[in-house]
């Protein structure tokens, strides 16, 4: 199989796979340690260089750095700081600073490549505070990209703010508010996108309204679609969906398995949908949007 495409990640000078890992899934106990160090190495050995975690994953990035140790110039690793430490206030400048001094610890790594503020409210990025403590790390040489991960009203203030290289936020076939408020603007100020949640949940996996589960606000929104789709095929119109939509740089899928992420990497080197094909999803969303907004 082919290496995954490389891409100029903004202007950040990093350039990213086009199908990241969401690390999400290696922090709890589903997996054996041998289980997880299997996993992560056989992901940088596919080509699968972003790999993206956060100081709420539980055990993941613990384990990045327990088992990727040896290989951190293979990849670029993001993270997601701003509450959760004893001791301190979420989202005040110490919490920034020692998060990020955490997650360097937890790491093994001198530098991180790209730290987001995880769903940080609009109110405290107006504010300053939390900014500026990061771009004193990044002046020090701790951090690479200051980045903001969220969707809505705040991602819109980051994007225009000029303080962050990258962003992080919802692009599926049910999430698409970005596309038309948001990727225009990051592209003409060369801000690097991770997608996340391209495959939106696998909504379309239930039958009936998943009550209560994470999937069930894209399975609503899929229903009202309707879209006209093979469900066998639905899995790669997704994520090529995701990956090639313009502006976006690389999407990330969680998985505890490598086979699944192997699969999804042939998907995405089917290259681009359809120009016929995208219309007609942007097309169904815009239709039947009733005020859907990024999910968080």
């Amino acid at each position: 199989m082919n290496a995954p495409l490389l891409r100029e990640f903004g202007s950040t000078g990093l350039h990213v796979s086009v199908l990241g890992f969401g690390a999400g899934h290696i922090g709890g106990n589903e997996l054996t340690e041998a289980e997880a160090a299997k996993l992560l190495h056989g992901l940088l050995d596919l080509g699968i260089n972003l790999i993206d975690t956060a100081r709420g994953y539980g055990l993941s990035e613990e384990r990045i750095g327990r088992h990727l140790q040896q290989r951190r110039h293979e990849f670029v690793l993001s993270t997601k700081i701003g509450y959760g430490i004893e001791g301190y206030d979420d989202w005040t400048s110490p919490i920034i600073t020692a998060g990020i001094d955490a997650a360097l610890q937890r790491m093994h790594t001198d530098y991180l490549d790209i730290v987001h503020f995880h769903s940080c409210p609009v109110e405290t990025l107006r504010a300053g505070e939390v900014i500026e403590a990061l771009e004193r790390a990044v002046q020090a040489g701790k951090v690479r990209v200051a980045a903001y991960s969220g969707d809505n009203a705040p991602l819109a203030w980051a994007v225009q703010s000029g303080h962050f290289g990258a962003i992080e936020c919802s692009v599926n076939l049910a999430d698409q508010r970005v596309i038309s408020q948001g990727l225009a603007q990051t592209q003409q100020r060369q801000i690097g996108v991770i997608a996340k949640r391209p495959v939106a949940n696998v909504a379309w996996r239930f039958a009936q309204r998943p009550v209560g589960d994470y999937a069930e606000v894209y399975w609503e929104r899929l229903q009202a679609m309707q879209l006209d789709l093979d469900p066998e095929q639905l899995l790669g119109i997704a994520l090529r969906f995701s990956a090639y939509t313009p502006g976006v740089h690389s999407c990330i899928v969680g998985s505890r398995s490598l086979e699944h992420m192997q699969h999804n990497l042939a998907l995405l080197q089917q290259g681009p949908l359809e120009p016929q094909l995208y219309q007609y999803l942007t097309s169904q969303f815009q239709a039947n949007d009733q005020g859907w907004v990024g999910q968080i």
